[in-house]
């Protein structure tokens, strides 16, 4: 069932402009999968940020391993690349943490709620816990500092882009597609053609009729 299920979301996923996914080996238990930046107002806009997804065999019934394949300053990131976000915990609640069971992973979460989560926290680090001590207090105390080193990692993600690849942008991935009048003229003069030569054929059906009739009195006198 798993390997239907992901099947599925990664064909889905392979259609959005924000992601950019890849099989691992031809394995579809791991991915690659970049997440890029839409939002012209975010600091990671235009980075290409590389990530590995490993989804275990039960899946969705346990959550998958997201982790950064390059460092990433932030602070619920772990030095190894891992996150410290909610939808990657086990499911169920845990009251250590205080996580309440809706917030964590469940069977009916898929890939696209943890990318997008993940997108989520670029710009909306959680400092309260972090899971990298030294860019959260950045974060608080020195913040032109931390978009600096944002900018830095924005820099080095994009030498993982691959050869080929067109990078999306806003204005790009949001453009509007025009409408396409499929109408043809040639269509419509076919139509009135046909509507035409049946109108006519039925007209000189009444004709012959006619005629024939007048004949055949001329013939009775």
């Amino acid at each position: 069932m798993a390997e239907k299920i992901l099947m599925n979301e990664y064909k889905a996923l392979s259609k959005e402009t924000w992601t950019h996914i890849s099989l691992i080996n031809d394995n579809i238990f791991e991915w690659n999968a970049a997440l890029i930046v839409l939002n012209p107002d975010s600091a990671y806009y235009g980075g290409y940020f590389q990530a590995k997804l490993t989804f275990p065999r039960n899946y969705p019934y346990e959550p998958p391993d997201f982790r950064f394949t390059r460092p990433l300053w932030h602070p619920n990131v772990y030095p190894d690349g891992r996150l410290c976000i909610s939808i990657l915990h086990q499911p169920g609640e845990d009251m250590m943490s205080g996580e309440l069971a809706g917030e964590r992973w469940s069977p009916v979460q898929r890939v696209e709620s943890v990318l997008i989560s993940v997108l989520s926290l670029l710009d909306d680090a959680e400092v309260s816990s972090p899971a990298n001590v030294d860019a959260g207090v950045m974060l608080r105390k020195d913040p032109e500092a931390y978009k600096a080193k944002v900018l830095l990692d924005k820099e080095v993600s994009k030498q993982d882009i691959p050869e080929g690849f067109e990078m999306p942008t806003h204005e790009t991935a949001f453009r509007k597609e025009e409408k396409v009048d499929t109408f043809s003229w040639s269509d419509s003069e076919a139509e009135d053609d046909f509507g035409s030569d049946s109108d006519e054929d039925m007209f000189d059906g009444d004709d012959n009729t006619d005629g024939d009739d007048g004949e055949a009195e001329e013939d009775e006198d």
